[in-house]
């Protein structure tokens, strides 16, 4: 898939763009340590060279914290397609300042930023809006545009098919256009609650903005990741009467049910829809998808996604169709990528159900919004799903670990030589090879 993907996308060409993924490098050759993809299941740490002012826009960033994304097991697992051997991973990241170029006036050397995941140019008629996840000026893929009409930003780590810019599971990055694609961290909030700004945060709450929730719903969130755990809590924050929680890992269950949240355990109750209907007489007003693409339930799908005569799977949002109420409105913020068989196309007409493609979610959008009046005035804590720490030298070892679900692995912070120490009450650093123990 990956050759033919990359062959295609050659021989389309390069759409034009405001910002370029070829990064100078140091004059000096230092090199840094950077998590890179080799094939399906094959990341490895390998020494790259350190990047360098390339554009008049861009920030060096001295790396202090980054992370592992549920979202990034699909790059794992080579399903997302022009992924290429030695491409630097890593979307969610934070650092200091290092290097400015000569038209960046927004952040100063030796400021503690967040970068969003996606890179923004800051002009265009979305980014205007601050729909920074669907600038039309960085992401040069022609293959996206040609598959959706349209393309999303660059993306920082996640393939060629948003851009191919070098990721931020490394000790050093280069931010193109760094006036607006970083945020700036007052000194009173610890890195552990800054880092997910750059996506979880941001992506969870733009599912239930963008969707709609309202004072006194009913919504059923599929998936209890860390973007689930964190959906289901804003939820209740905008006013949800009722939160339940649809997964079948028992740590996953049982610290969404710390929160408040109702679990339903898809492994006892295996008609998920019925059981709505048991629990949640009449259906739900909400249904939010915050699951995986990649793990089908059925037979069909599983023997369809084989053979590749799909490359998404639609049972959850077949579930959340059927289980929601005539009228309601379900969200989509699951990282669907291409195409998928067995829609229930017919329920969602007849019942006139609101099918919400929540999109990649507009970073600059909310990120204020959920730094200043939720993080800092103890409203919503993100620390709550961080379950453990490591160094950037664990990083093979902890993708395996996290698309295993070892150890109940939920959200990592994950440290470089540049880090701050962990934060009171935060995990302490620990090894993945002891996850098990």
């Amino acid at each position: 898939m990956q050759a033919a993907s990359n062959a295609m996308q050659n021989a389309m060409g390069a759409m034009p763009t405001e910002v370029h993924p070829e990064s100078k490098t140091r004059p000096s050759g230092e090199t840094m340590k950077a998590l890179a993809w080799f094939g399906s299941q094959d990341v490895r740490l390998i020494d790259a060279p350190i990047p360098d002012i390339t554009e008049p826009d861009d920030v060096i960033l001295k790396v202090t914290g980054t992370t592992i994304c549920g979202s990034d097991l699909h790059l794992y697992h080579g399903e997302i397609v022009t992924l290429q051997k030695g491409d630097i991973l890593g979307h969610e990241f934070m650092g200091v300042v290092e290097k400015i170029g000569p038209n960046v006036h927004n952040v100063k050397i030796g400021q503690r930023v967040v970068a969003s995941f996606q890179i923004a140019c800051g002009e265009c008629e979305y980014c205007k809006q601050k729909l920074s996840s669907f600038c039309d000026r960085t992401n040069p893929s022609t293959l996206q545009n040609a598959m959706y009409g349209h393309r999303d930003a660059g993306f920082f780590g996640y393939s060629h098919f948003t851009g191919g810019f070098a990721g931020g599971q490394a000790e050093y990055v280069r931010v193109p256009k760094g006036n607006v694609n970083l945020l700036p961290i007052p000194d009173n909030v610890p890195d552990e609650k800054a880092l997910y700004l750059s996506d979880v945060l941001s992506t969870a709450y733009h599912c239930v903005m963008d969707t709609g929730v309202q004072p006194g719903d009913i919504v059923g969130v599929w998936g209890l990741g860390p973007i689930g755990q964190c959906v289901a809590r804003f939820a209740k924050l905008k006013g949800a009467s009722r939160v339940i929680g649809v997964d079948r890992v028992p740590e996953r269950l049982k610290m969404a049910q710390e929160g408040g949240i109702e679990p339903l355990d898809f492994s006892q109750h295996k008609d998920v829809v019925k059981r709505f209907q048991e629990i949640a007489p009449g259906g739900l007003d909400v249904a939010l998808d915050c699951g995986t693409f990649h793990q089908p339930k059925t037979i069909l799908h599983k023997v369809e996604k084989a053979l590749m005569l799909e490359t998404d799977v639609s049972e959850i949002v077949n579930e959340m169709i059927m289980s929601v109420k005539k009228g309601g409105r379900c969200g989509l913020i699951a990282a669907y990528a291409g195409y998928t068989n067995h829609f229930n196309i017919g329920a969602l007409m007849e019942k006139g159900v609101r099918l919400i493609g929540n999109g990649q979610a507009p970073v600059h959008k909310w990120w204020k919004e959920i730094l200043y009046d939720l993080i800092i005035p103890g409203k919503f804590d993100p620390t709550f799903m961080i379950t453990h720490r490591v160094a950037i030298e664990d990083f093979p070892k902890l993708y395996q670990a996290f698309d295993k679900r070892v150890g109940g692995v939920e959200k990592v912070f994950v440290q470089t030589k540049f880090s701050n120490p962990p934060s009171p009450g935060c995990p302490t650093l620990s090894k993945v090879d002891d996850w098990a123990h």
